[in-house]
């Protein structure tokens, strides 16, 4: 395939990648990953546009419990990020390393320890690709690589008829929680210890919005089979999203939207009166049988060219649509 604004560029790789229809006719570069999560946590991930919720009885028309806001896309980015680095390491092969070599760590011998455990020094891979291995190419490295792949903020909104799902936003219920942590001893008579105050999200529905600056079939694999990857794994403590882990935060059902989807049929998607379409099943079915495969056969020929063979996905780990 030629390069080009909306071509796959696959020059690079050993296979060719095969579609039963053109780049054109879907929603790349453009990749929509599915959200829903009960309850979020992602510590100074949030910016509202006000101070905090309302602590008095809840009312629908209570401009309080109408905050919007979004969602940062660091927290974001991290969480999809390790589901990548998961991916290429389960196929046998390194992962690069986020952090530099000479970072300041928290605690001692970090990096020496990730070397051991599935990780190659950052930029290493250099040496043996001119772009790196797939992780290095789609997320950056060094100043002279910046990454492919643009990763938005989620705006939410608890008014549904306000979010657009085209334009990565979510409905979601933005709530300040603030409890006293008592002391247990009896002598203490329950004495307050300290305040803990925390912003959450309750009930997040939505999309967000990734983009690839360059299309290359092996990072739109790497993204379905890191997004799948995710959602199994979802109440694993290491692959949930944010933070308060331990409260059930961050559990996170998500899938990437079926790319041959027209705009309308993403947001039919997220209408609750309406059902899937026989045109969205016929997409579905296309998409897992003819498409998919291909770009997670790109991946493996990426993959397996330096140092790992990744096995092709049996196309039901990604959960609706993937």
């Amino acid at each position: 395939m030629t390069a080009g604004e909306s071509a796959l560029v696959d020059s690079h790789l050993d296979v060719e990648v095969e579609l039963p229809r053109s780049v054109e006719e879907m929603l790349l570069p453009d990749v929509y990953v599915g959200l829903e999560i009960d309850l979020l946590s992602p510590g100074d991930g949030i910016v509202t546009d006000r101070h905090h919720a309302s602590a008095e009885r809840y009312e629908a028309d209570d401009a309080m419990n109408q905050i919007e806001g979004q969602i940062s896309p660091f927290t974001l980015s991290g969480w999809l990020r390790h589901g990548c680095e998961q991916v290429v390491q389960v196929a046998g092969a390194t992962a690069c390393h986020p952090g530099e070599p000479d970072g300041d760590y928290m605690r001692a011998n970090v990096y020496e320890r990730d070397l051991d455990s599935g990780y190659h020094e950052k930029g290493a891979c250099l040496d043996d690709h001119d772009d790196g291995c797939v992780i290095y190419d789609l997320f950056g490295g060094f100043g002279s690589q910046p990454g492919k792949l643009l990763r938005r903020p989620v705006s939410f909104s608890p008014i549904r008829r306000q979010v657009d799902v085209l334009d990565s936003e979510a409905e979601a219920h933005y709530r300040q929680l603030s409890n006293q942590v008592r002391s247990r001893n009896e002598e203490d008579g329950g004495l307050p210890l300290r305040q803990a105050d925390r912003d959450v999200l309750g009930n997040v529905e939505g999309t967000w919005l990734l983009t690839l600056r360059e299309l290359k079939p092996e990072f739109v694999g790497l993204l379905l089979e890191a997004v799948s990857f995710l959602d199994a794994h979802s109440d694993q403590f290491e692959f949930q999203l944010g933070g308060a882990r331990n409260f059930g935060a961050g559990i996170a059902d998500v899938w990437v939207i079926n790319p041959l989807y027209s705009k309308r049929e993403v947001r039919r998607v997220f209408n609750r009166a309406q059902d899937a379409t026989a045109a969205m099943a016929e997409k579905d079915e296309v998409w897992e049988s003819e498409c998919r495969p291909e770009f997670v056969r790109a991946l493996q020929a990426r993959t397996a060219s330096r140092d790992g063979d990744l096995p092709m996905s049996d196309g039901e780990s990604g959960g609706e649509s993937a």
